[in-house]
């Protein structure tokens, strides 16, 4: 049996430059899905897959990120001495999650490009396989999309992939996997990935979508990436980003890689519209708040036709 992955990377060090002016202040992974900022989900699904080691890669600006997690004393216990029980017993549950995932925090440096925060990371990883998991992701699953990915390394010892199936139509969305063979339970071998073909290129009907389990020989093609990075920017050659899907490719040219088609519904909150999305689903299975979404759906269904008022919203 190969071991259980007990360490995970978030990179949270990008612009959220798709949701600006709204990120401008505030750091994507601190925008609420419910009543928790989305990179919380991502946190409470490592936690719940059995992660007890969690490295979050910042860049500036991102304080918030850390004064969510970080313990509040003072606050709950002014919330006790006003009769705010339940609400001091979420402020110490959030810090007690942290503390369960160990997180530490790690600024970025380095080339551009979601490789970066990996490499960044890489120095604690010794030989151990490492989940990583974007922030502006929020998967609802029975079981989560972590410990799927967990089952599927444990089966197979290669780096795995998180995949959906995947309309044809949206594939200049997403990296596709060139699937090699099928091996049932929804495990695939594959042999790489191509971002964002045309829906008449594209090599399967997948999409990666971001979870992954990677191994040692992944972060070393990182390292050579980079090596190959700097050495073409010293020669003021045109230098592009570091892809982690780069390094994947690499590897998967001679080695083993797999794909686990995750069971569970996937939510995208790093554009205006899928944020929504993500919203309006979340708020729609709360047990309090969904009764009260679906009586306002069906007023504004009955207004229907009726003259619009004038446009005041903020």
């Amino acid at each position: 049996m190969s071991p259980t992955i007990r360490r995970a990377v978030i990179p949270a060090a990008g612009l959220g430059s798709r949701l600006l002016p709204l990120t401008k202040a505030i750091p994507k992974e601190m925008l609420p899905v419910g009543d928790k900022p989305v990179i919380e989900h991502t946190v409470r699904e490592l936690v719940d897959s059995g992660i007890t080691d969690i490295t979050i890669v910042v860049s500036g600006g991102k304080s918030l990120i850390q004064d969510h997690f970080r313990p509040n004393p003072a606050l709950a216990a002014q919330l006790r001495a006003d009769g705010k029980t339940a609400y001091a017993e979420a402020v110490e549950e959030v810090a007690e999650l942290a503390r369960r995932g160990h997180i530490t925090y790690l600024d970025q440096h380095g080339p551009y490009g979601n490789g970066t925060p990996v490499l960044n990371a890489a120095r604690s990883f010794g030989d151990e396989p490492v989940l990583v998991l974007w922030p502006d992701d929020v998967f609802v699953a029975e079981v989560p999309r972590a410990q799927q990915l967990i089952r599927a390394y444990e089966q197979t010892g290669c780096p795995v992939l998180a995949l959906l199936p995947m309309d044809p139509a949206d594939s200049r969305r997403y990296g596709v996997p060139i699937v090699k063979e099928d091996l049932g339970e929804g495990q695939l071998r594959i042999t790489g990935l191509v971002e964002k073909p045309a829906p008449e290129d594209a090599p399967s009907s997948y999409a990666a979508i971001g979870g992954y389990v990677i191994t040692p020989g992944i972060v070393d093609e990182l390292r050579e990436q980079t090596r190959l990075w700097h050495e073409a920017s010293k020669k003021g050659q045109p230098v592009g980003e570091v892809y982690l899907t780069d390094a994947i490719n690499a590897y998967a040219a001679q080695r083993a890689v797999y794909g686990q088609v995750i069971r569970g519904t996937w939510y995208d909150t790093g554009n205006p519209a899928d944020y929504l999305v993500a919203q309006m689903a979340h708020a729609l299975a709360h047990a309090e708040y969904g009764p009260a979404l679906r009586d306002l759906v069906h007023q504004l269904d009955d207004t229907d036709g009726a003259t619009p008022a004038p446009d005041t919203a903020p």
